[in-house]
C-alpha cells in the first residue's frame, strides 16, 4: 500500500482531488437556476470541465526521468489513473447535478467526464503534465461559443453539449476517451 500513497502524493492527488471538490462546487453554487432546473447542461459540463483541468494536474510526475528509468510497468499504472480520475470527475458531478433534467442526463455526465478526461490525457502526452489542462478547457471553450450543432462537424464540436442519445457526441467522447487514455499510457507525459 505505501507505493500506491508515494504515487498518490507524487501525482498531488489530494490536491486534486480539494480542488475538484471546491471547483464544481462553486460552479454548482453560483449556477443561475434557469440554467439548473432548465435543461440546460452547460453548468454541469462547466462544473466538469473545472475537474478534469483540476485532476489533470496529476498527468505528471515530480521527475520525468524518474518515471521513466523506474522498474515498474508504468501502462497499467497510468491507464488506471486516468480512468480512475474521471470515474471521480463523474461522480462528483452525480453528486452535484443528480442525473436528470437540469443536467442533461446520466449520459452527458457520464459522457462529458470521459471525453474531457480523455482530452486531458492527450495534452498530458503531447504537452506534459503541466499543460494537460489545455486540451479540455480549449475545447470546452470552443464548445460553448461554436455555432448550434447542425452539421457533423459542429456536432463533434460541441459533443458536450449535445443532448443523450446523440450518436455524435457519444462516440467523440468515446474516441477521445480511447485516445488519451492509450497515448498517456504507453508514451506517459511529455518532457
Amino acid at each position: 500500500m505505501r507505493w500506491l500513497t508515494l504515487y498518490a502524493r507524487s501525482r498531488q492527488v489530494p490536491a486534486s482531488l480539494a480542488a475538484l471538490v471546491i471547483g464544481a462546487v462553486t460552479v454548482w453554487a453560483v449556477a443561475p437556476s434557469s440554467a439548473v432546473g432548465g435543461g440546460d447542461p452547460r453548468s454541469a459540463v462547466l462544473g466538469m470541465g473545472v475537474g478534469v483541468v483540476a485532476v489533470s494536474v496529476g498527468f505528471g510526475g515530480q521527475d520525468l526521468a524518474l518515471d521513466r528509468t523506474a522498474a515498474v510497468r508504468w501502462v497499467p499504472r497510468r491507464a488506471a489513473h486516468v480512468l480512475l480520475a474521471g470515474v471521480v470527475v463523474a461522480a462528483v458531478s452525480w453528486g452535484l447535478w443528480a442525473p436528470g433534467p437540469e443536467s442533461g442526463g446520466a449520459e452527458v455526465l457520464v459522457r462529458g467526464s470521459a471525453g474531457l478526461t480523455g482530452l486531458a490525457a492527450l495534452g498530458a502526452a503531447l504537452s506534459g503534465g503541466q499543460y494537460a489542462w489545455t486540451l479540455p478547457f480549449g475545447w470546452l471553450s470552443f464548445a460553448f461559443f461554436a455555432p448550434p450543432a447542425t452539421s457533423t462537424a459542429t456536432r463533434v464540436a460541441g459533443w458536450m453539449l449535445l443532448p443523450p442519445g446523440t450518436p455524435a457526441g457519444t462516440w467523440t467522447a468515446l474516441v477521445l476517451l480511447v485516445a488519451g487514455t492509450s497515448a498517456y499510457a504507453l508514451a506517459g507525459p511529455r518532457r
